[in-house]
């Protein structure tokens, strides 16, 4: 059973009670996520692969990092925030080195639990690892209201998470990250199958408004919505990423066919880093 704990943000401390923070990884999640902390007093250091992504954090009061070795180095608290478990690995190999003992690492990527154990491995003595994926897009990003789903020793950073959302104790390391690929799977999946399930009702001559309202109404509510979201943004590509994590973990019929949708939508370029609602687009009209 899930520890669901509603952390409440503490009152305002000093500047020097604040942990230091790095923060890899500024993309549409990642910059909303590392202003948070910045605005919370956090001191932060912030590194992205395209240094010209840090420049409005830094206009604010960030440090560019010039490596993701030089911004761990002094870091009390890591966060990453990257695209795909290759990703990871990469950034892994340049900062392990360079982690102090006691330094929080919180991995808050869509990796899967597999990526997760490859990187407590590398770990050395004293670093704690958490696995902390959210549940949100970046309105819920900008507005520090993400669920996180936190998994491993998280007593040491769940103040820190707080401020970024609702934090989820999911149970030992790498549960948080199993989790979320178990949710993120299945609304992925779901909105393939209400574009599917609105391109029966064009080709049986129904009325289109009507069988999305009808939808709406119905059990697929939530992902009728995320089908239509505007002012979000999940790329597509990270969607098939997903979803190609989740059936390598188990033998998923449905995943696969929406996989094959997915994938055929994100193959073409303006669509591949356009929002998932946009490739529900394709799939109904495909």
């Amino acid at each position: 059973m899930l520890d669901i704990r509603l952390s409440h943000r503490s009152g305002p401390l000093s500047v020097d009670d604040m942990e230091k923070i790095a923060f890899l990884g500024l993309g549409h999640m990642g910059a909303p996520m590392a202003r948070q902390l910045l605005v919370a007093g956090h001191p932060l250091t912030a590194w992205n692969r395209t240094a010209e992504k840090t420049e409005p954090l830094v206009a604010d009061g960030a440090v560019r990092a010039a490596s993701p070795a030089e911004a761990v180095r002094d870091a009390d608290v890591v966060i990453t925030m990257l695209a795909d478990p290759a990703a990871l690995g990469t950034v892994a190999a340049a900062i392990v080195p360079a982690l102090r003992p006691g330094t929080h690492w919180v991995e808050m990527s869509t990796v899967g639990p597999d990526a997760v154990r490859e990187l407590a491995a590398r770990l050395g003595e004293g670093v704690t690892l958490v696995d902390a994926p959210v549940m949100g897009s970046t309105d819920k990003a900008a507005a520090g209201r993400l669920g996180i789903l936190a998994g491993g020793d998280a007593d040491g950073v769940e103040h820190v998470l707080a401020r970024l959302g609702t934090v989820t104790r999911t149970g030992p390391p790498g549960s948080g990250a199993a989790l979320k690929l178990v949710l993120n799977a299945a609304v992925i999946g779901g909105v393939a199958l209400v574009a599917e399930a609105l391109r029966l009702a064009d080709a049986l001559g129904a009325d289109g408004d009507a069988a999305r309202t009808a939808l709406a109404a119905g059990p697929l509510g939530g992902v009728v919505g995320r089908a239509f979201a505007e002012g979000v943004h999940f790329d597509t590509a990270l969607a098939v990423k997903d979803i190609a994590l989740a059936t390598q973990a188990a033998r998923l019929p449905v995943f696969d066919a929406a996989l094959e949708q997915l994938r055929s939508a994100a193959a073409d370029p303006a669509l591949a880093h356009a929002d998932l609602s946009a490739a529900a687009a394709r799939i109904r009209t495909a």
